[in-house]
This record gives C-alpha cells, structure tokens and sequence, in this order.
C-alpha cells in the first residue's frame, strides 16, 4: 500500500508540475502580444500615423515572434 501511495503521488506530483509547464507557456504567449501591441501602438505614436488594421495584424506577429 505504501508503494502504491508513493507511486501515485509521484504521478499527481508529475501532472500538476505538467499543468504548471503548459499554463506558464500560455502565459508566456499572451504577454508576448501584448507586448507587441503596445510596440506596435508606441511606433504608431512616433510615427504619428495609423496602421491600417492587416498591417497592424502582421507587425504585432512578427514582434511576438521574435520575442
């Protein structure tokens, strides 16, 4: 009974260190957007002009992609 409880305790420990992984991956991701939207709105603001909304769509990509 001792090994079984060790055995499942190891895989309890395993899946939330897992869920941990895969919910700071997504987090990770939504502040790689946003941090490329707001690159994108500051460009915008010393540019002094308005991106139209696909070329806006391809830059905050681009800056996600490479952060």
């Amino acid at each position: 009974a001792k090994g079984a409880a060790v055995v499942e305790a190891d895989r309890v420990k395993a899946s939330a260190q897992a869920e941990i992984e895969q919910e700071s991956n997504r987090a990770r991701e939504a502040l790689r957007g946003e941090v490329a939207a707001l690159s994108v709105a500051g460009a915008e603001k010393v540019l002094g002009a308005a991106i139209d909304q696909e070329a806006h769509k391809e830059l905050v990509e681009k800056l996600a992609a490479e952060l």
